[in-house]
């Protein structure tokens, strides 16, 4: 639904922008989609001043101007228009400008004369209806000023993104009444009165010239019609056109406009037919009854079912009931008797109509979610108004209004107390009734906490009290409702502490780059051989499978290694060098025939390549040994784990590691795992040619060294400040001393809360045997915001200790 703000602003008051209204309609459940600016596209057109006129050399029709477009000379454009004259200030299109209609401005020449824009008529921008000359803006405009500033034209679009619940916002009078809702004073929506004009009713009765019979009362309760003579079909007028094209309605001509202008204002469909076109000038509304052949006004040819609801006349069929006009009765340009057609129709029946024909109308979508069975009259008699007015029509006297299924008016009776208790809200009756009466609800108190209330009738989706507890929570603003939880505690399950240290190795492996990788627990059966096991290695323990489905999986693993080496070699065959993967878990050592394996959960990893992905800012550097151990460092500190060691490891406990690069993992006396680089041979066994360094922990023993509570401190609650200092020092003396007594110094000062070297510089213009050391300095209070004068005594003192005791000598 599409709605402007200068339409909306003719049945309500607002003096809110834009933007707020869009963000109180979408709380109160209207959610709007965008808001548009309704003249964006006079983006690049201003006002221009014609500064001469001269005949074009090629053509008689035509002039070339020199126009000032505020820039610093003036353009030359090519223009057709008889009234250009020179002082005149004109709407000036520039090069890039895209005019309605998708035209683009851009530099051309026409009959060999440069043309560099467009003057513009009041038509071609959709701002008035004379298309015969160029806009005449008068006087007192500034040349270059955009043309929507200048004419102090803005408006807004509201596309509106509706439940299919609430049919009465399909309209614009029923978005209005929603805004009326949050303005104050509360509910002032201005309906148009609807006065027929005595002088166009003449002594012609309805009656005497039309008939409405209702076949189908349970497919359509309600049938309304009103009739007009001597009707002048033609375009319609410049106003009529601009509401239809600012919510994307194309115009027709007068007639059908002012049906679709009604319907868009009070969410009543409406059908013009031409009354010459209907036998016997009778209406009736059956059911068609057999599989009958219907063209539609769009030229396309349907099949109907029986129980589809028609628009007969005495004769045939003439309109798909509630969803589009038929061709053989619809408005044309000789057209002079004309009947307005406005019906409440079943729902349910449109909605089947319009899915299997495949026709979906403004009308039909307005008809199957609910229209107001007491707003036809309203609705038609608004249309015989206008049509009256811009057609220069007379109307009948008298309407057809056939209701043989009236709509019983929906009265609830709604306890303060059980809607608060549903709301978690404390609100009294007189609240609730005020809340209420600004959407147009009728309240009337029946006890000390009850209310009676009456729906009105465009209000299809209330019809219970948990409506209109729905209705009080939006319009009061969910955002203002407490939240509240149940009085019983619901505690899940806490995860075991297993699945608590896999989900944290899941989530720290991924931050060093690292992909999980899945591997079978069935390896190949030499796998112990390519690693280089020895006889007694406790991994030579394996489970042997009785019916393997391959050698390739015959036993079970007693190590993530040959997984991951298996997987570096599938990439690698990929021409995916660079890889990091890990795995999570089971390794199984045999015991016994006839018993289960012993089972041992490991976590695993493997890393080979290059550091980084090779690029104009990056050499290709391979990784090494630090690179996993730097993982190793930061998995375990993530973890909590401290006062870890790595030890060389000596003899064959890792014989698939090359010698000198392999190490075990150890705190206190527990050992955690291993990690080191793969032996060549091994690599050769996998058919591997790239280094590759592999580390593997027992989960078991990570399991029991996690801290059973963590010391936690509260985050800084004021700003830090940030100042370096940089000292020229003799080219022997390490930066560690330096640090060291800073860190003296900053033991006294409590603002100094971290300092460290960020830079390092020799060379250049620095005397031989000097070198420059930058370092940051960090404070903050835990008490205040810092300011320069707070810190600048501390910095100044601490650079001159370091000036003293190292002989150093400030940056000129």
């Amino acid at each position: 639904m599409k709605v402007s703000l200068s339409w909306l602003k003719e049945y309500i008051p607002v003096d809110l922008d834009p933007q707020q209204i869009s963000d109180k309609l979408t709380m109160a459940g209207l959610e709007v989609d965008c808001v548009e600016n309704l003249y964006d596209y006079l983006d690049n057109i201003v006002v221009g001043r014609v500064v001469d006129v001269r005949k074009h050399p090629n053509a008689d029709k035509l002039s070339c101007c020199a126009v000032d477009a505020g820039e610093d000379e003036p353009v030359q454009i090519v223009c057709g228009a008889p009234n250009v004259r020179e002082g005149m200030y004109v709407a000036c299109a520039l090069p890039g400008a895209v005019l309605p209609g998708d035209l683009k401005i851009k530099k051309s020449k026409l009959r060999g004369e440069k043309s560099c824009g467009m003057l513009c008529s009041g038509s071609e921008l959709r701002l008035a209806s004379d298309a015969a000359g160029i806009m005449d803006l008068g006087e007192g405009h500034l040349p270059g000023m955009p043309l929507e500033k200048a004419l102090d034209i803005f408006d807004t679009v509201f596309e509106i993104d509706l439940t299919p619940n609430r049919p009465d916002c399909l309209s614009v009078i029923g978005v209005a009444r929603e805004i009326g809702a949050f303005t104050e004073p509360l509910g002032r929506v201005k309906l148009p009165e609807v006065i027929l004009p005595p002088e166009k009713i003449i002594d012609k009765s309805i009656h005497d010239y039309a008939q409405v019979a209702i076949m189908d009362a349970d497919l359509c309760p309600r049938y309304s019609a009103g009739m007009l003579f001597d009707v002048k079909v033609g375009p319609s007028p410049f106003w009529l056109c601009q509401k239809l094209e600012s919510v994307g309605l194309t115009p027709v001509n007068n007639v059908v406009d002012v049906t679709n202008f009604v319907m868009l204002e009070t969410g009543q469909p409406l059908h013009a037919f031409d009354f010459d076109n209907l036998a016997g000038g009778k209406v009736i509304v059956r059911r068609a009854g057999s599989a009958v052949d219907f063209t539609t006004l769009d030229n396309k040819q349907h099949r109907l079912e029986s129980e589809m609801l028609m628009i007969c006349d005495g004769e045939r069929p003439v309109a798909l009931a509630g969803v589009m006009g038929g061709e053989n009765s619809e408005i044309c340009d000789t057209t002079t008797r004309v009947l307005i057609e406005s019906a409440y129709f079943n729902p349910v029946s449109i909605r089947r109509t319009a899915k299997k024909t495949g026709i979906a109308t403004d009308a039909s979508h307005r008809f199957e979610r609910g229209a107001d069975p007491e707003g036809t009259v309203y609705a038609m008699k608004r249309a015989l108004s206008l049509i009256s007015e811009i057609c220069g029509a007379s109307i009948a006297s008298g309407v057809i209004d056939e209701y043989p299924l009236k709509a019983e008016p929906v009265e609830i009776l709604l306890g303060a107390d059980a809607l608060n208790t549903r709301l978690g809200t404390s609100f009294s009756c007189e609240a609730i009734g005020q809340i209420l009466k600004s959407v147009e609800f009728g309240v009337e108190q029946t006890g000390e906490n009850q209310l009676n209330i009456f729906v009105p009738s465009f209000r299809v989706d209330v019809v219970r009290p948990e409506d209109l507890s729905e209705e009080v929570a939006r319009l009061w603003g969910y955002n203002n409702i407490k939240t509240s939880y149940p009085l019983v505690p619901a505690q899940g399950k806490v995860l075991a502490p297993v699945l608590r240290l896999r989900k944290k190795l899941r989530q720290i492996l991924p931050g060093f780059s690292f992909y999980e990788v899945i591997n079978y627990n069935f390896i190949h059966g030499d796998s112990c051989d390519r690693l280089k096991l020895s006889e007694t290695d406790p991994r030579r323990s394996v489970e042997k499978i009785l019916n393997p489905i391959s050698d390739q999986m015959s036993v079970l693993r007693t190590s993530l290694v040959p997984g991951l080496l298996e997987v570096m070699k599938r990439n690698n065959s990929q021409q995916s060098d660079s890889i990091r993967i890990f795995e999570i878990g089971k390794a199984f050592f045999a015991r016994q025939k006839g018993e289960l394996p012993r089972e041992k959960e490991m976590v695993a990893g493997l890393i080979t390549g290059n550091r980084s992905e090779q690029s104009w800012f990056s050499k290709k550097e391979s990784v090494d040994f630090f690179d996993l151990k730097g993982v190793v460092e930061g998995l375990l500190g993530d973890l909590m784990i401290a006062d870890i060691q790595f030890l060389k490891i000596d003899g064959d406990a890792c014989p698939y590691f090359e010698k000198g690069f392999g190490a075990i993992v150890k705190t206190s006396d527990k050992v955690l795992g291993s990690l080191g680089k793969i032996d060549g041979q091994v690599l050769k066994n996998y058919g591997l040619k790239h280094p590759a360094y592999v580390f593997d922990f027992d989960l078991a023993m990570l399991l029991n060294l996690l801290p059973e509570s963590i010391q936690a401190e509260p985050l800084p609650r004021f700003p830090s400040i940030s100042r370096d200092m940089t000292f020229i020092v003799d080219g022997q003396i390490e930066v560690g001393a330096v640090l060291d007594q800073m860190k003296i110094f900053a033991k006294k000062q409590s603002l100094i809360e971290d300092y460290f070297l960020f830079d390092v510089f020799e060379g250049g213009s620095l005397d031989d045997g000097k070198k420059s050391l930058s370092f940051r300095v960090v404070y903050r209070s835990a008490t205040k915001t810092l300011t320069e004068k707070n810190i600048k005594k501390i910095h100044t003192n601490m650079s001159a200790v370091i000036l003293d005791k190292f002989k150093a000598d400030l940056p000129e």
